[in-house]
């Protein structure tokens, strides 16, 4: 049974939109009704007030200048790790998201009734938060190639996962990669036997922003369904 909750946030230079992913986490946290809920941000490379920010957000700062998301992850999984060492890693969970993102207030509470039926790895769905920036072919192209409804769905997103932390550090965790960390980890973690479950119940808003925090994310993937949609 999960006894406690780990949130991995990396950030570069994200100090406006923090505050939002924030004060979603903490709703999320507060829905677990008294489980503990260890809030990390992995301040990366930041040239702005991150990590202040996240400070007055009610998160744990972890200070790096790797530059690469599949470090930030890294080293925030570390840090909750750190903070959980009295526990089971079978009873620990940890869950990434992007700091310009926004997770339901059932968000945790989702993946730990699945971690409690027997998963050992969660990966979700993500909507737009805003199109407003992108005509409206744009937006009828990725509904059309991302696929909608239930069941379960081929996408990995770092915006959205979640996982047990011994299957975690079975897997050999996150990579120093500055992008497609999060399939990575979701392939060692299927390649070591973790029982992984994609499904569109779980989902989050996350931002349709042009400037690119990671390569090839999903700034990357939106920008070329404009170009060929």
């Amino acid at each position: 049974m999960i006894r406690s909750v780990g949130v991995i946030v990396p950030a570069h230079d994200e100090q406006d939109l923090l505050p939002s992913c924030l004060r979603s986490l903490r709703r999320a946290a507060r829905a677990l009704r008294g489980m503990p809920v260890h809030l990390v941000v992995v301040a990366d490379a930041c040239r702005d007030r991150t990590a202040e920010v996240a400070r007055h957000g009610g998160a744990a700062v972890v200070t790096i200048g790797a530059r690469s998301v599949g470090s930030a992850r890294a080293a925030g999984a570390r840090e909750v790790l750190r903070r959980t060492t009295h526990l089971d890693p079978a009873d620990v969970w940890l869950a990434t998201t992007d700091a310009d993102t926004l997770v339901p207030v059932s968000w945790l509470r989702q993946q730990a009734r699945l971690a409690d039926q027997g998963w050992d790895a969660v990966a979700g769905t993500v909507r737009v938060a805003d199109w407003s920036g992108y005509p409206q072919r744009v937006r009828a192209a990725f509904h059309e190639r991302y696929g909608t409804g239930g069941g379960p769905h081929p996408h990995v997103h770092g915006a959205n996962l979640g996982f047990r932390a011994v299957a975690y550090l079975k897997a050999g965790g996150f990579p120093d990669a500055p992008t497609a960390e999060d399939h990575a980890l979701v392939a060692a973690l299927a390649a070591t036997g973790g029982r992984m479950l994609w499904t569109r119940a779980v989902t989050v808003a996350t931002s349709a922003r042009r400037e690119a925090r990671a390569s090839n994310g999903f700034s990357h993937y939106l920008a070329n369904l404009e170009a060929t949609a």
